[in-house]
């Protein structure tokens, strides 16, 4: 029988282990993060969380049901999907239970959850989609490279070190298809907080004239002057980013630069996503 100072020792390296475990599989996980939000987009590119969510309120389908609903000539698509919504749901992005079969078999069954439902089109046609896509898209990976000698050397942003020299918003005018990855992801990420926001701050209550700075295709002015209809919203960015804009009662598009001159109003509005790309 061992001594109580042998159990002692005994449970302390125990302990020991299992910390040491814990903090190797974090490390690992951190080693292969790149994989989660990888996996989350081909997720969305696929339609899963569109079809989870027709599917009904609180559905849970097998990948082989959601495979159903994808063209695919692959054979192994089910297994593939299988695999990836295990992952997300690793992540508390997915739910998922386990369910037999007519013949005993086990299967995984998948639903949406708190997280992913952002994931899906809300009653305003917005989700957080558009800005995963942008995230992920090869113009934005490819500054990534770039990090480290822009610690070490310095001499502008990974952005510009990445491009020769070009600023981020300069480059939306010369690249078309990324320029309208920008700006529908900027749409969809600013109504849903606009959204929120308007439901609890009252300071535009006083104001006649807003200038949004950035404002990109005007959607958070056009929120805000359907809550507040005698304000004049100026929409103030690029020429190449007004260009594409929709007219939107109250709200008029100003083409120009932030750095030379800024519109008169009694109050400017500069959205977070502005100061990034311009830092």
């Amino acid at each position: 029988m061992a001594s109580t100072t042998e159990e002692t020792t005994i449970t302390s390296f125990d302990n020991h282990d299992v910390v040491e475990q814990q903090h190797y599989a974090y490390a690992m996980e951190l080693a292969t993060l790149s994989a989660m939000p990888m996996t989350l987009q081909t997720a969305f590119e696929l339609g899963v969380f569109e079809i989870l969510s027709k599917a009904g309120n609180g559905a849970e389908l097998s990948s082989t049901e959601i495979t159903a609903n994808i063209t695919t000539t692959n054979p192994e698509a089910s297994l593939m999907i299988d695999r990836m919504l295990r992952l997300l749901a690793s992540h508390a992005i997915m739910g998922c239970s386990l369910a037999s079969d007519e013949d005993g078999n086990v299967k995984r069954l998948y639903s949406l959850t708190s997280v992913s439902k952002y994931y899906v089109r809300n009653e305003d046609g917005v989700s957080l989609d558009p800005l995963l896509t942008l995230l992920q898209d090869k113009v934005l990976l490819h500054t990534w490279s770039e990090l480290k000698n822009a610690v070490i050397e310095g001499g502008g942003t990974t952005f510009t070190r990445a491009y020769g020299g070009i600023h981020a918003f300069e480059y939306l005018g010369k690249d078309s298809r990324f320029n309208q990855v920008f700006n529908i992801a900027m749409m969809n990420h600013s109504t849903m907080p606009i959204k929120k926001i308007l439901k609890v701050y009252k300071g535009f209550a006083k104001i006649k004239q807003l200038v949004d700075v950035g404002g990109g295709l005007g959607i958070t002015l056009q929120l805000i002057t359907s809550m507040y209809p005698y304000i004049k919203g100026i929409n103030y960015d690029l020429p190449h980013v007004i260009r594409d804009a929709p007219p939107y009662p109250g709200v008029e598009h100003v083409g120009g630069d932030m750095f030379e001159k800024i519109p008169n109003g009694d109050a400017v509005f500069m959205k977070v996503e502005t100061l990034y790309f311009v830092s």
